[in-house]
């Protein structure tokens, strides 16, 4: 950028600035950087990285540089020398999948919730517009600390129906805002594309509280239940991670005692549950399938809270590690919610060290630290698959489809939960993988792959995009990622910082 475009910029980021009323101060928090650079920003005397202009974008809500044709949406890209090894350390950033459930159970809660080390993901921004649109004080303290507060009256009427049909999570508001208002209505959730995913579980379970719904022109229509003391004990037909925690936040503020059965004790769920024995609703059963939850009408609490680290993150991590047959260290791994996967690993061949236990910010996860080892790897011996928690986890899944590309000899891999996901990792091929699609549900990996460079359009599902990303560092030559915006909703930074690791990977917009 040269030194007048520079100060073109700085003036359009100073006029956003004072056009929203904010300080410099203000700014540096929702950057996650310090008031000097802010104010070197506004005098052209500081470089700006794409990433960072698109930061800034998304907080003003409004072009700060054109790029690409006046009027058009812009569309981010990746760009991916590989074939490096990689080499330190980087720490897991907390779970994507524990803060989206915090955020939505922060409606709950009449006083002050602070949720420290959010993800600062696009799933996370479209919840927090959503929230801010019915009227709720959503404030970042600094890089990831957000203050939430909620009015007394939520104006629903209001809500951002376009962030809502960008993420499924809006499904999860259905919980919390069990009896808000007699009648109102939720858009039609959206977010990735893996076949079908019926909410049917999620109103399943929402009908044992008296809620009623009913779908019909893009949005739910919603008849709130009247409020109750009852006792409740069901059965989930699904043990899916969202709709258990659905079925506990409208638990939470029922006075009775609702027991939930056969329910998902994953990693986010704990969190959840941990966060409310915090707002004084009592929770037992944290980690097992069958919790017993005894409400409150009425919760107001000011309390902090920490959501753990994200195991799937930190597969990622290990993956990137793995297929560029390097010595790295993941920091912070939950070892909990990895240990199966871990097994696996280590059956394939993989070598690696790990670190005494330690605990989360949230007191209650274990974590550990994983240094990757160069393995030579040979294929499992049976099919890999996912099983709900304690077993390997579904979203860990694809990234074995990277790693037995790496491996001596056949495997083959069950993906029995999503419809469309496998047919996207067959998108490996083009970077030179062997990947044989045997039906909707199952794979065939032969390994090892000699990595090739390759342009390639980013699949609509966020796995199976990470994979194709981690794939192209082991690539060499120049390999171009393009339309990452479905990484962007599950990662925080993750190119810049396997960028730390010694990577290779630069933004770029046509």
């Amino acid at each position: 950028m040269t030194q007048v475009a520079a100060e073109s910029v700085g003036v359009l980021v100073r006029d956003a600035r004072t056009d929203r009323g904010w300080t410099q101060g203000r700014l540096a928090a929702e950057l996650g950087t310090s008031q000097s650079a802010v104010a070197r920003m506004e005098q052209g005397k500081q470089n700006l990285s794409l990433k960072m202009i698109q930061r800034m974008e998304s907080i003003f809500g409004r072009s700060i540089v054109n790029v690409g044709g006046s009027g058009k949406p812009r569309i981010t890209h990746l760009r991916v020398v590989g074939g490096h090894q990689l080499s330190g350390s980087v720490d897991v950033n907390s779970s994507k999948n524990a803060g989206v459930a915090l955020l939505c159970a922060s409606l709950l809660n009449r006083g002050s919730t602070t949720l420290r080390r959010l993800a600062r993901i696009e799933e996370v921004n479209r919840i927090v517009e959503l929230l801010t649109s019915i009227g709720v004080e959503c404030t970042w303290l600094n890089a990831n600390d957000l203050l939430v507060r909620r009015p007394a009256v939520l104006n629903l009427a209001a809500m951002d129906v376009e962030a809502a049909r960008r993420t499924r999570s809006v499904i999860m508001l259905l919980g919390p805002l069990l009896d808000e208002e007699a009648s109102y209505r939720l858009p039609y959730a959206g977010g990735c594309d893996l076949g079908t995913r019926t909410v049917g579980p999620h109103l399943q379970a929402l009908r044992e509280f008296g809620l009623s719904v009913k779908a019909h022109a893009g949005f739910y229509a919603i008849q709130a239940p009247e409020a109750d003391t009852a006792d409740r004990s069901f059965v989930l037909t699904e043990r899916g991670d969202t709709v258990t925690e659905n079925a506990i936040m409208a638990a939470a503020h029922r006075e009775g005692t609702t027991v939930i059965r056969n329910a998902s004790p994953n990693y986010m769920v704990q969190d959840l549950c941990f966060y409310l024995q915090g707002l004084g609703v009592r929770v037992d059963g944290i980690g097992s399938t069958t919790l017993t939850i005894r409400g409150k009408a009425r919760i107001d609490v000011d309390l902090e809270y920490s959501p753990s680290e994200d195991p799937i993150e930190a597969m990622s991590l290990i993956t990137a590690g793995i297929v560029t047959g390097s010595e790295v260290t993941i920091r912070r791994v939950p070892i909990e919610f990895m240990e199966i996967e871990l097994s696996v690993l280590e059956q394939m061949g993989f070598r690696y060290r790990k670190s005494d236990e330690y605990t989360a910010h949230n007191g209650h996860t274990r974590l550990v630290d994983i240094t990757t080892l160069p393995s030579e790897l040979t294929a499992a011996a049976d099919k890999i698959h996912a099983m709900p928690f304690p077993g390997l986890n579904i979203d860990n899944l694809p990234f074995f489809a990277v790693i037995a590309s790496c491996a001596q000899g056949s495997t083959l891999i069950h993906d029995w939960v999503y419809e469309n996901r496998a047919i996207y990792l067959t998108e490996l091929n083009r970077l030179g993988a062997r990947v044989r699609l045997l039906d909707p549900h199952r794979i065939d990996v032969t390994g090892p792959t000699r990595w090739r460079a390759a342009e390639i359009g980013c699949p609509p599902a966020l796995r199976p995009a990470a994979c194709i990303l981690l794939a192209m560092l082991a690539a060499k030559g120049t390999s171009e990622l393009r339309n990452i915006y479905v990484i962007e909703r599950g990662y925080e930074d993750l190119a810049e910082r396997l960028n730390t690791l010694g990577a290779e990977i630069e933004y770029f917009q046509d």
